[in-house]
């Protein structure tokens, strides 16, 4: 019998949605943009896909045979834990990039805390933080045969010319294999809605906040120019969409969500205007996650016919 995954707070609804049913769904909605990565940024791209979810497939498969468990490869979570970190990587990254990163986002973040449902991180930004802590000039060189220069949010933040929105939206620009794509990524995002996989309460609170707080202190206020280009030329949809709303490293309580979600939008708002660095996506989602459990606790709904205690109440 296959495995009932629960998505909610008590008291729990049984969905026919299986995890990997829920998981074929995620990694369909993230084939737009794969594809328009791999057309993009060209053959170099489609192997680094490849490799990189061979990687975290076999590395789940090895680490079950050895530990004498259950094979879980079945659930497709390894599948969909590649996609996201190879659409995280740079186009040119050497292939030993996506199975290192592969190896460690199955192996040390996922299974040597239990498993699927056990990891308190996102898996994919767990292995790419480490590759960006490891090898930082790969994870920050986005030259290719495409494109050279800066990524779009690098450019502006230095003060350079940008590219053209219209460029920016469709993805004729520099970044990782597939973050560049605005319009492949809410495809998908569309599919995952459609389907119910995910809803609006994570990544509508996440980008509202976010354009709040660049409005209010990126020192550009209301131009639109400004707020569409951090909208489109980064990693927001696709952290959005496909990282802050994992099922596992989010909070379970509806307000919960609401607070994750504009705690994500803060951060990366932070990040990005004050910050060294042009990005700051993974980063704020990895914090978020780390705080889940406070969320949790602050958010819990109060069990049907209980009274919250004075200590529970201050």
């Amino acid at each position: 019998m296959e495995k009932m995954f629960k998505v909610s707070s008590n008291p729990h609804i049984r969905s026919k949605d299986t995890t990997s049913r829920i998981m074929q769904y995620v990694a369909l909605a993230l084939l737009p943009a794969t594809i328009f990565g791999i057309f993009n940024f060209g053959m170099h791209a489609m192997f680094l896909v490849m490799i990189t979810v061979s990687a975290t497939v076999l590395s789940e498969y090895i680490y079950d045979r050895c530990m004498k468990k259950e094979i879980s490869i079945g659930d497709f979570s390894a599948v969909v834990t590649g996609l996201l970190l190879a659409l995280n990587l740079p186009p040119e990254a050497p292939l030993w990039v996506g199975v290192i990163g592969g190896v460690f986002a199955i192996i040390v973040v996922k299974m040597l805390f239990g498993g699927l449902g056990q990891n308190f991180m996102n898996p994919a930004l767990g292995a790419r933080c480490f590759l960006i802590i490891s090898f930082t000039s790969i994870m920050t060189n986005f030259d290719c045969d495409a494109y050279t220069g800066a990524t779009p949010l690098a450019a502006i933040k230095a003060g350079e010319d940008a590219p053209e929105l219209i460029d920016m939206i469709i993805g004729r620009t520099a970044g990782t294999i597939g973050e560049t794509s605005m319009i492949a990524l809410l495809i998908g995002a569309a599919f995952l809605l459609v389907m119910k996989v995910i809803d609006l309460r994570v990544p509508g609170a996440y980008i509202l906040s976010f354009v709040v707080f660049i409005v209010l202190f990126s020192g550009h206020g209301l131009e639109l120019d400004y707020i569409v280009a951090q909208l489109a030329g980064g990693g927001l949809m696709l952290g959005a969409f496909f990282m802050a709303t994992d099922y596992v490293t989010r909070p379970i309580t509806k307000n919960g969500q609401y607070v994750f979600g504009i705690f994500l939008g803060i951060m990366t708002g932070i990040f990005r205007i004050f910050g060294p660095s042009a990005e700051g996506v993974s980063y704020a989602i990895i914090l978020g996650n780390l705080l889940v459990p406070l969320i949790e606790k602050v958010t819990k709904p109060t069990a049907f016919g209980k009274k919250k205690t004075k200590k529970e109440a201050a």
